[in-house]
């Protein structure tokens, strides 16, 4: 290339960049791509805002289309722009933004309640909520791979000593679930039963300590005090469960399903003890416990009462696999918390929610649509809502209060056990340290020689036993 050649072309490629233009004009051809991190700077730029984020996240990421995503306000632009790649946003103080990662279980209070608001147009009566709710069903176990469900181990629960405490017992307890799989637990008892008692399923939520946590034992324990049998029991992959997995099983998919097989193979086990009223059997649980309490009320027809806390959402499905992974809010070409929990219709409930977390528009959205579902029965006053606007998320000594007057309503315990003028005593309650709820012992040396010891081998051991039950079926 001569002199003359190279001066007009650097007297080109300076004029071009004078002009804002870019260098190299994007085309229809090459889809109009440009480098995330470029669109981002310009959309600071364009609408005079801070967007914060981690290099990994946009990294290596290509916007297609970049200039057309551009609109007149600075969050449609973004929500054009970072739909394409996974991303969302979030205010993070005055013309400021963060970025993160897409969470698929996640959506506005707005779109919760718009979903709400299309759900009712489904169904205008009893018959065609049935048909919806038979549907849903059969849709949830499908996704759960519960249906046909795996047979269970002939094996006896391992149990240890009872031990005796004011007014109840404590008795841990080990259930094989899948051959060489056990879901680890404390079962409470009153300590006199004379003739049948309720049973409560109690299962765990994402709460620090797990099961162990002192407001799980008092629970457990007023429950029990007050003429029930409560069995307390471990996530999949937290507490004793880490003895055979790792904590970062606990994220896997799967998680959700053998929770719900957890629960299932649990009420089996305290429907067998002779005191047991299979009339009044009742789930409750906080959190992922919630999720729980609803999925497994919606698929089994032996819960009789549940008391889902903090967890009924319209917008909020769960943020870990253990709640979500499986798909079941796909169900009926969509669905939510809100309507697996209608599925408890006319069967009493009691919704717990506060003001600090995603159960926050419960009386305003959730409620009014669970009222409608109840009212197809004429059985709209056995469901209730307790809303605490000035708690947050977890299973407090409020929300256990109103746990125990519904129990004590429907299942005619005794309420003045932990009750007294109107104010809830827990004074006679023992809170024990770990090790006294462990069932394996303290370095999980009495662990089964038959159990599992990773998800790969889980994972083989679940294929293998659905296989079998499908292939005897047919």
């Amino acid at each position: 290339m001569n002199f003359n050649k190279r001066f007009f072309g650097v007297l080109a490629f300076t004029s071009l960049l004078a002009t804002g233009l870019p260098v190299r004009a994007q085309t229809s051809d090459d889809a109009f791509k440009k480098p995330l991190k470029e669109v981002l700077a310009d959309i600071e730029k364009r609408y005079d805002v801070k967007i914060r984020y981690s290099e990994d996240l946009v990294k290596d990421k290509v916007v297609t289309y970049a200039g057309w995503r551009f609109r007149n306000d600075v969050e449609s632009t973004m929500s054009n722009v970072l739909g394409s790649q996974d991303i969302t946003f979030a205010p993070d103080g005055e013309r400021k933004y963060k970025l993160q990662h897409f969470q698929y279980h996640l959506k506005t209070p707005e779109q919760g309640k718009e979903q709400l608001d299309y759900l009712a147009t489904l169904y205008a009566d009893k018959t065609a909520w049935e048909k919806r709710k038979s549907e849903l069903r059969r849709c949830l176990s499908n996704a759960l791979r519960l249906s046909p469900l795996p047979a269970a181990p002939a094996t006896k629960p391992i149990v240890t000593p009872v031990r005796k405490m004011d007014g109840y017992t404590v008795q841990n307890i080990a259930i094989e679930t899948l051959p060489g799989l056990y879901i680890c637990g404390s079962l409470y008892k009153p300590a006199t039963i004379k003739g049948k008692v309720p049973v409560v399923l109690n299962p765990d939520g994402h709460f620090g300590d797990g099961r162990y946590r002192a407001d799980a034992q008092y629970r457990c324990a007023g429950l029990a005090r007050m003429g029930a049998m409560a069995f307390s029991y471990d996530l999949f992959a937290w507490g004793e469960s880490l003895l055979q997995f790792k904590p970062e099983d606990h994220r896997r998919a799967l998680a959700q399903t053998i929770q719900a097989l957890n629960g299932m193979r649990i009420l089996d086990y305290m429907l067998s003890l002779k005191e047991a009223d299979p009339q009044r059997v009742a789930i409750s649980g906080g959190s992922g416990g919630g999720s729980q309490t609803m999925l497994v009320t919606a698929i089994d027809d032996r819960i009789t009462l549940s008391v889902p806390v903090v967890m009924t959402s319209s917008y909020h499905s769960g943020g870990c696999p253990c709640e979500s992974g499986m798909g079941v809010h796909l169900c009926g070409n969509g669905t939510n918390n809100v309507e697996i929990a209608a599925m408890a219709a006319p069967r009493p409930q009691l919704v717990i929610s506060d003001g600090k977390d995603w159960t926050q528009h419960v009386p305003q959205n959730e409620f009014p649509f669970l009222q409608r579902t109840y009212g197809f029965y004429g059985s709209g006053a056995v469901v209730k809502n307790v809303h605490l606007p000035q708690e947050g998320h977890d299973y407090g000594v409020s929300k256990r209060k109103a746990l125990y007057e519904f129990m004590a309503e429907h299942f005619r315990l005794n309420l003045a056990a932990v009750v007294k003028n109107g104010l809830v005593d827990e004074s006679k309650i023992s809170i024990e340290q770990f090790p006294a709820m462990y069932v394996f012992g303290e370095k999980g040396e009495r662990l089964p020689a038959n159990a599992i010891k990773s998800f790969e081998e889980l994972t083989r051991v679940f294929d293998t036993a659905t296989k079998r039950v499908a292939a005897i079926q047919h």
